[in-house]
């Protein structure tokens, strides 16, 4: 069995890997300051993160250089894909 080879690259920090047989890759981006995913070698693509506009409250959500953001973009030639935040229930009360 002939597993598939695919190289990836970041559109915004630059890194490229090699996986074999994985339908895809994410890695700590340093310019997104967030895991961000890797786009397969030859697509034009770009990969951004999206500040929520909506008002936060007391909500527990992912904070990236000060902002809240909602979600990560991946936009392609055909299509996006979209990675979604939504913020972190927390929880409270008494026993008893």
């Amino acid at each position: 069995m002939i597993e598939l080879v695919t190289d990836w690259y970041c559109p915004n920090c630059g890194l490229t890997e090699q996986t074999v047989g994985k339908p895809n890759r994410y890695h700590g981006c340093p310019k997104l300051r967030m895991t961000a995913p890797l786009v397969a070698k030859g697509l034009s693509a770009k990969v951004e993160a999206k500040v929520r506009e909506d008002y936060v409250g007391k909500e527990n959500v992912r904070i990236i250089n000060g902002k809240p953001v909602m979600s990560i973009v991946t936009t392609r030639d055909n299509g996006q894909d979209v990675i979604v935040f939504a913020p972190t229930a927390t929880g409270g009360g008494s026993a008893g």
